[in-house]
């Protein structure tokens, strides 16, 4: 039996271990927070029983998941771990402090992983004496339900460090997309445009309503508003700011006003009870015109993730279709609308953008050959 390690019980990392104990791995986790470790199988107890009354989960299942959860005080009960995954804030110095101290108690063998979802795998491994025994395991909310994980690794990672996160994740009932170390990885990279477009248009004089109800039409389970209302308009900026950063300002991952405003105005969305569009009712409302725009720079902004290398047009379709719902990858709207349609669209596009916006609109190289 590999056992796990879970670093930090709140929603994300309580779903990490439940998957894993459902898979019937033993799980011990911990958390600084003592109020987090003392909650945790309560917490986790309650989510499963909900899906026992539901019909969906045995009782016996429920009571075997639990058992294999083991909540420790300290990092010192992580010590006989085969993988160790944190899910702390996302800061790069707290997770660097807290890989030197694991590294420090854990065996030679034992794999190390963050769940982060923006920040830099390799600057994490910096100072590590072990470096090549650290990776990423991308998680999505909630972890239990949702299939994907993205596994993030580096030119100079161990062979069986990758290989066993892969082994154990995918028999956790998971589909593992392996990807380099860049920022944003595959799907918060590829998914930018989904909401950097629809500001776009915003602030073009479109209203959310419009825009949402397009997308709606098109199959997507939710418009790109509604999704910021939901995540956070605070933490979809976080996560535009670190991919924006990360790839050195280009104009593919600016930071619209209209999103800066709403996270200084206080408006994040569900969480507060006001947002773009909180609250409100939305009915599809077909406009081929928006959807063509989104899924335009979708398929660019996937094709330059392809220029760069290390992954295939297929695995990008799926981690969009897997980790964000949506109803295709960004290769398959672009098939629907035929590439030569989708290279006029961005043509179009930058013919119109103002100048500091003219590159977000640039054809990468392998979208202008596809056929």
């Amino acid at each position: 039996m590999t056992v796990i390690g879970v670093v930090g019980l709140g929603t994300m990392g309580l779903g990490i271990a439940q998957a894993y104990a459902a898979a019937g791995h033993k799980v011990m986790a911990t958390d600084g927070h003592a109020p987090a470790r003392e909650t945790a199988l309560a917490r986790m107890h309650k989510g499963l029983a909900r899906r026992v009354a539901a019909g969906k989960l045995l009782s016996d299942v429920m009571t075997a998941t639990l058992a294999r959860m083991h909540v420790v005080d300290g990092l010192a009960g992580l010590q006989h771990c085969d993988l160790v995954i944190e899910a702390i804030a996302e800061n790069l110095e707290a997770k660097q402090a807290l890989f030197a101290e694991l590294e420090a108690l854990t065996g030679k063998d034992t794999v190390l992983a963050t769940n982060t979802s923006a920040l830099s795998v390799t600057r994490m491994a910096q100072g590590l004496a072990r470096p090549e025994r650290l990776l990423g395991l991308h998680f999505f909310n909630p972890a239990p339900v949702m299939k994907l994980v993205e596994l993030i690794t580096r030119h100079d990672n161990a062979p069986d460090a990758i290989a066993l996160a892969r082994r154990v994740t995918e028999a956790a009932g998971k589909t593992v997309i392996e990807c380099t170390d860049r920022p944003g990885f595959i799907v918060n990279r590829c998914a930018r445009p989904f909401y950097g477009e629809a500001l776009a248009m915003l602030e073009e004089g479109r209203s959310a309503l419009e825009i949402d109800a397009a997308m709606l039409s098109a199959g997507y389970r939710l418009g790109p508003f509604s999704l910021i209302d939901l995540i956070g308009a605070d933490i979809n900026l976080a996560a535009t700011k670190g991919v924006f950063d990360g790839m050195g300002g280009h104009p593919r991952y600016h930071m619209f006003h209209s999103l800066v405003s709403q996270v200084d105005s206080g408006d994040l969305g569900v969480k507060t009870g006001q947002g773009f569009l909180t609250g409100v009712s939305i009915t599809p409302a077909p406009n081929d015109d928006i959807v063509r725009r989104i899924e335009a720079t979708l398929a660019n902004e996937a094709a330059s993730l392809l220029d760069e290398g290390g992954v295939e047009p297929e695995s990008i379709d799926l981690a969009l279709r897997l980790g964000l719902n949506y109803p295709r990858g960004p290769f398959e709207s672009a098939r629907k609308w035929g590439f030569v349609a989708i290279r006029e669209e961005l043509t179009r596009l930058r013919a119109h953008a103002p100048k500091h916006l003219e590159g977000r609109y640039d054809i990468s190289p392998s979208l202008a050959t596809m056929a």
